[in-house]
């Protein structure tokens, strides 16, 4: 029945049938409130027939028309909604709901030339008969149409919808405005407010609770849940908040369980334009352009100039990095209404993602000045200014963009990295890059979330991929947090190479499994790596099918559950390649760049979905037991640890027991019997040798070592810890000062980079690297050390200055004298300095000389 109505566009049918399932109810009489009830419920039918029944009546009410076009318009009835509407304001001609109602029918079923005619009778009314509207739901309408006007929506909320509100509490549409005009300016946490508010106040309304649900959307997946969850249970009927599941399970990749949403939504309203709309998103993602087609033929039926059609299908092909195409949705959606300001914002942040700064950065404060309240284009515009300063370094691949500090301490070797990034990942996948990839560094964790997602956020993201476009957190952005920003660049240029092989088709699982297992290709500790409780995860209840792997970035239950989700993708990958080859990873991604679905490439490459989900399950079952293996992984009960005598009894009993020797070995530390703690700890690491913990076993041994004045054993366990973790800065800093002790000065350079692959911006490995290659008779390569740690504002700037001073006075540089006058500027009874200064004034270097 539903397909055929879709196809036939039998709208005329559709409505017969709810009208003559309704009409036992029409037969008794029903007060408007009770009608009311009975639409917010989704009993549409009923409240139709109540409605109908009500205008047939003797008491006449404009409240009556409005219900019905309302009710009408819920199952698909937008042309009746409109006559219904027209006829009504030949009865009741001043009455503003009525008008506004009509305007909005008129719109929706296409009829530009009725919706303007209202619109203009609309702007009449407001502007000579204002006065005259002074019930709730006349204010809240004239609120309404002030928006329309593009009044300001802080003066719509002070004059309209907050006195409603706080005069009459009890008038639910004086909430729903309020958050419907937050949402609209994309202020989340004002609308979540409002909403909040209501729920209090109408604790069973499937409206307010939908309208909660798209508050808490782009933050909090759990939260969103349950209040659809609740609206739903409220309202079976409510389509909103059938489309929005829908779209969460676009966003999660579960198509299937999407097109059943959108099933349920067209079974209620057949005639729903985004409904149709996200079918055209299902279709094009799974490369089907005779039903993509056929949808937004559908959509567009009804109102054929919906801007909101294509603005939806382009935003959802974007959040899958599809800009491009997304983009050019935009531009079809402008071109049906150029006021559209929601298809502007995403055509912005489209075009930025593309690398199309300077179109991106004009249409952020078109939208910003057309409408100052829309929270993401303001965000864009204040973000331009707090970048404008930005420093661009270019070379024949990459064009970087960084703070002028950064830029000047590590920019050459971000530029470094990325070349041989570069080298290595196309080489790998064949791939000839035929742009210059964009990289933004951004030392403002703010900055970077507004850049990549429009708002603030995503602290738990280290750097994005768009395609042609990185955006990136630099080292000061996670003070406290420390992680290798080399790794982070491999990484995010992995995804620019795999997103162009498969045209951004691919999922999100995939995409990120190979840059983690790209990773660990280019450097053994990079990436996410295997991890007591990601043993426990996957020999427990947490191993995610491959089929639905992509899934699991999108509502994990905690930041642990994220990061086992990269590093089970990474598994997967790292499993198929050493099983079938790179060659058949390659071809699988030609597949989806020609729209094959995933698990058909996976089937034409490598087995069957089904049979790939059981045998990697058994692989990585194979990999987790593999783990120390020799270790008992018993999961001590509480009573096991409720006291110092019961953890002591454990232990003994358990020597071999995980959890028992980490215990036992922070306790001995914690007692600072230091001889003691070197039995437990070297236990462990003979069990469990792979450790990757910055703060585990062989940290742990390493102090034991040094309070134990045992220097080359501290060395050893601090340099297995550099190996396996790529973000040991304590380790490397302790290893700078040993190794300068030493004198083993190249190991003091390599030391030195591996701190700065973490941060650069700290000024210990620039001092050891400067002081090595002075030692070793580097003069270029200190000085360069010395001017970079300069400009970090080190503690003892008059020793640097001297330090420079000497070795350009042997290099015959001039400007030598400059920086020991420096020195003693800050020092003055530096006395080194005086006597090389009267060296200098006295007999000038003789490489300065010049021979006659």
């Amino acid at each position: 029945m539903i397909s055929s109505i879709i196809k036939f566009g039998t709208r005329a049918l559709w409505l017969a049938i709810c009208l003559s399932a309704a009409l036992p109810a029409a037969a008794a009489a029903i007060d408007i409130e009770a009608a009311r009830l009975l639409l917010i419920a989704g009993k549409h039918k009923e409240a139709i027939a109540a409605a109908s029944s009500g205008i047939a009546g003797e008491t006449k009410s404009p409240e009556w028309p409005l219900l019905l076009a309302q009710g009408l318009g819920e199952v698909g009835g937008y042309e009746e909604a409109r006559d219904v509407l027209l006829k009504a304001t030949k009865e009741w001609p001043l009455n503003l709901e009525i008008r506004l109602a009509a305007y909005e029918a008129a719109k929706h079923s296409g009829s530009e030339k009725e919706a303007g005619a209202q619109l203009e009778e609309l702007e009449r009314l407001a502007s000579n008969r204002a006065w005259a509207y002074r019930s709730p739901a006349e204010r809240v309408a004239l609120g309404r149409v002030a928006l329309l006007f593009n009044l300001d929506p802080k003066k719509v909320l002070e004059q309209f919808f907050d006195p409603v509100r706080k005069e009459k509490p009890e008038y639910r549409e004086s909430y729903l405005a309020s958050g419907e005009l937050a949402l609209e300016k994309n202020d989340f946490a004002l609308a979540a407010k409002s909403f909040i508010a209501a729920a209090k106040k109408f604790p069973g309304d499937a409206d307010i609770q939908f309208g909660l649900a798209r508050a808490y959307a782009p933050s909090d997946g759990e939260a969103m849940k349950s209040a659809l969850d609740k609206a739903l249970k409220a309202n079976a009927n409510h389509v909103g908040a059938h489309l929005l599941l829908a779209d969460h399970y676009i966003d999660a990749e579960a198509y299937q369980e999407a097109g059943k949403e959108l099933e349920t939504a067209l079974q209620i309203n057949p005639f729903h334009p985004l409904a149709h709309a996200y079918r055209a998103v299902l279709a094009n993602l799974r490369a089907d352009d005779a039903a993509e087609k056929e949808a937004r033929a559908a959509a567009l039926k009804s109102w054929p100039k919906n801007p909101e059609v294509p603005h939806l299908i382009g935003r959802k092909l974007s959040q899958k990095y599809r800009f491009a195409e997304g983009a050019e949705l935009q531009k079809e959606a402008l071109r049906y209404d150029q006021g559209f300001v929601p298809a502007a914002a995403q055509l912005a942040n489209d075009l930025l993602r593309l690398g199309k700064d300077e179109e991106g950065w004009k249409l952020a404060e078109e939208v910003q000045k057309a409408d100052p309240y829309d929270v993401v284009a303001y965000n864009l515009t204040t973000l331009r200014e707090a970048i404008s300063h930005f420093r661009t370094l270019t070379n024949d691949h990459f064009t970087v963009r960084m703070d002028p500090l950064e830029a000047d301490i590590y920019g050459n070797e971000v530029l470094a990295l990325l070349d041989r990034a570069y080298a290595a990942i196309t080489k790998k996948y064949g791939l000839q890059l035929r742009q210059k990839t964009i990289v933004e560094i951004f030392p403002n964790q703010k900055d970077f979330a507004i850049r990549t997602f429009g708002l603030p956020g995503g602290s738990g993201y280290l750097g994005v991929c768009f395609g042609g476009v990185i955006t990136a957190n630099s080292p000061a952005a996670h003070p406290g947090s420390p992680s290798n920003w080399e790794a982070v660049l491999w990484h995010e240029f992995t995804h620019v190479v795999t997103l162009t092989l498969t045209k951004n088709k691919m999922p999100r699982w995939l995409s990120e499994g190979i840059s983690v297992y790209e990773e660990r290709q280019a450097r053994a500790s990079w990436g996410e790596q295997m991890k007591p409780r990601y043993r426990a995860m996957i020999l427990g209840e947490d191993l995610t099918p491959v089929s639905q792997l992509s899934g699991a970035f999108l509502q994990p239950k905690t930041p642990f559950h994220l990061g086992f989700a990269y590093y089970e993708s990474s598994l997967v990958v790292e499993w198929l390649t050493q099983r079938w080859g790179l060659e058949k990873m390659k071809s699988a991604l030609a597949d989806l760049a020609r729209g094959v679905p995933i698990n058909r490439a996976l089937a034409n490459h490598f087995e069957p979905i089904e049979k790939l989900d059981a045998e990697f399950a058994e692989h990585a079952r194979q990999l987790a037991n593999n783990t120390g293996p020799k270790l008992n992984w018993d999961k001590p009960k509480p009573s096991d640890f409720a006291n110092e005598k019961a953890a002591s009894e454990f232990i003994k009993e358990n020597p071999d027991n995980y959890t028992a020797l980490t215990e036992l070995s922070k306790r001995l530390l914690q007692e600072k019997k230091w001889m003691e703690a070197k039995a437990p700890l070297q236990r462990l690491i003979e069990l469990y040798p792979d450790e990757h913990n910055p703060e585990g076993a062989h940290a742990q041994l390493a102090k034991a070592h040094r309070e134990l004045g045992e220097t080359e054993e501290e060395i050893a366990a601090l340099t297995r810890l550099t190996e396996l973790t790529p973000d040991a800065t304590d380790a490397f800093q302790r290893l700078m000062q040993l190794s300068a002790d030493r004198k083993e000065w190249a190991k003091v350079i390599a030391q030195a980079s591996g701190f700065s692959a973490v941060d650069p911006m700290q000024p210990a490995p620039h001092r050891f690297t400067g002081e090595a290659n002075e030692a070793l008779g580097n003069n270029s390569a200190a000085i360069a050390a010395y001017r970079t740690l300069l400009k970090l504002d080190p503690p003892d700037p008059p020793e640097i200055h001297y330090r420079l001073a000497r070795l350009m006075h042997e290099g015959g540089d001039p400007a030598a004298k400059r920086h020991l006058l420096m020195a003693l500027e800050e020092a003055p009874r530096f006395r080194a300095a005086h006597e090389l200064l009267l060296q200098i004034n006295d007999k000038p270097s003789p490489k300065s000389r010049v021979t006659p």
